[in-house]
């Protein structure tokens, strides 16, 4: 499995998908996870902008790409991009495979500012397989949410992959606190640089890694480092939630005394 780890130029779509494509070509995997919104860029001054630079989940730019990408190489890709449907605007993840685009996430926690350009995701979290990996995908907020993680580790994901577009620096060491909890491998593709426009100035933290279901990281990138990098994931580390001899991760949950409390809140 494998992440890009790069600055897009903002609005500069074809760039940044022929840029983002050109690293992943660097290196092998069954799977090559690309940032956040990565055709588009981050920081959007207003909904025109965002009108403008949307695209549909089945013939956009995107997915044009990574489809003829994935057919070309043989493999799975996931890139976060802007989608258009029904008069509305999602912060999205494209997964594609060598058969063409096999599902489309929509970020279901929004950021900040991310409230004035998108909708909240409106559809519920799948795992789907990515050749040998069944994977849940989530997008970089998305984290801090621990049901999120939960609920896909329980609809058998042994991969969460995490396109994001992180700003905090301390997000890359607590986010090996969720494949603890859900003994399950997270990738996380993260961006680097700065956008600055008229919406805005931030800052993203790079440290793109992947994590093991015991937390140790087995690959990283630098804060300002541009690449792809991959690593081979033994899938059945994940499949085994045994943590000791007597304690099953999820066969020793007790969810009768914390149901009422999660829906009710």
């Amino acid at each position: 499995m494998a992440f890009v780890q790069g600055r897009p130029r903002f609005g500069r779509t074809r760039e940044n998908l022929e840029h983002g494509l050109a690293l992943a070509a660097g290196v092998h995997a069954d799977l090559v996870v690309l940032p956040e919104l990565w055709s588009s860029g981050y920081v959007f001054s207003s909904r025109a902008e965002v009108d403008a630079l949307a695209e549909d989940a089945a013939t956009g730019p995107t997915a044009q790409a990574l489809k003829a990408a994935a057919r070309r190489q043989r493999r799975h890709y996931v890139a976060g991009f802007p989608e258009k449907s029904r008069g509305r605007f999602y912060n999205s993840a494209l997964l594609v495979g060598p058969a063409g685009v096999k599902a489309v996430y929509r970020k279901i926690h929004l950021f900040d500012r991310e409230r004035e350009w998108f909708s909240a995701g409106n559809r519920k979290p799948e795992v789907h397989r990515a050749g040998p990996a069944r994977i849940g995908m989530m997008i970089c907020f998305d984290w801090r949410f621990p049901e999120l993680p939960r609920a896909l580790a329980l609809m058998g994901a042994d991969l969460l992959v995490h396109p994001s577009n992180l700003v905090f620096t301390d997000t890359a060491e607590a986010i090996r606190t969720r494949a603890i909890e859900n003994r399950v491998f997270v990738l996380t593709a993260n961006r680097t640089g700065k956008d600055r426009r008229p919406g805005g100035t931030l800052g993203f933290t790079g440290k793109s890694q992947v994590v093991d279901p015991a937390g140790r990281v087995l690959a990283r990138a630098g804060v300002r480092e541009t690449c792809a990098m991959s690593t081979d994931l033994d899938l059945d580390e994940a499949r085994e939630k045994s943590i000791a001899r007597r304690s099953d991760l999820f066969g020793a949950r007790r969810p009768a005394f914390y149901r009422r409390l999660v829906s009710t809140r």
